[in-house]
């Protein structure tokens, strides 16, 4: 089966994807799929146009699932041993966008 060609054209421009001839790995427990996700993140801005379409190319699935995997993904030991400062970011960065839509709801300005 022939690679989609944005995730190629990634890997040929010097993108920083992880993967091996079969899909599985042993980068600490996580499979092809998430090692390709944490990869995404660390360079997604390399991409030209929105990041949902990229997400749409290299992935085939839509944005709020991407989403739900990535967040389901981040809180994985596994995830956290393999790329411990992207992790901990995305982590941070989810817990501050929590917090600012409880502020919201409760009329608190932050």
């Amino acid at each position: 089966m022939e690679p989609a060609p944005a995730a190629h054209d990634a890997a040929a421009t010097g993108g920083d994807y992880q993967s091996t001839a079969d899909g599985s790995g042993d980068d600490g427990g996580l499979n092809r799929r998430d090692r390709e996700i944490l990869a995404f993140e660390r360079q997604w801005w390399k991409y030209a146009g929105a990041k949902e379409q990229a997400i749409r190319e290299l992935f085939d699935m839509s944005a709020t699932r991407y989403y739900q995997v990535l967040n389901g993904l981040i809180d994985t030991p596994e995830a956290l041993a393999a790329d411990p400062m992207l992790v901990k970011r995305l982590r941070r960065l989810r817990a501050s966008r929590q917090r600012q839509r409880s502020a919201r709801r409760l009329g608190i300005e932050v």
